[in-house]
């Protein structure tokens, strides 16, 4: 069975991650918890991995707790360090350095 997402919720988390400045990072959980759902870090993943049907969003500044980038995204880590945000190593970002202060 398929999971239906509401279009509120789905519009509530892209226009969480339209908060992060350019510069900045946040963590799915940091957004998850901007919304008010602390427990649901997947769901913003879910949602961030099918945000281009639904507009231009940042999605690029979104990354796991632990400053990993999104497998399989090339393009990320070059839309970042066009903002300044630069790589620790191949895959993450030093979140100590780059993490957004909601």
């Amino acid at each position: 069975m398929k999971c239906v997402l509401d279009e509120d919720l789905i519009y509530e988390i892209l226009s969480a991650v339209e908060e992060i400045p350019e510069g900045c990072v946040a963590t799915y959980g940091q957004i998850a918890r901007l919304i008010g759902r602390e427990k649901n870090a997947r769901l913003v993943g879910k949602v961030l991995s099918r945000a281009e049907y639904y507009g231009k969003y940042p999605c690029h500044r979104v990354v796991n707790h632990a400053g990993r980038l999104a497998p399989g995204w090339i393009e990320q880590a070059d839309f970042l360090c066009e903002e300044g945000v630069s790589l620790k190593d191949e895959n993450h970002i030093d979140l100590k350095k780059f993490q957004w202060e909601d």
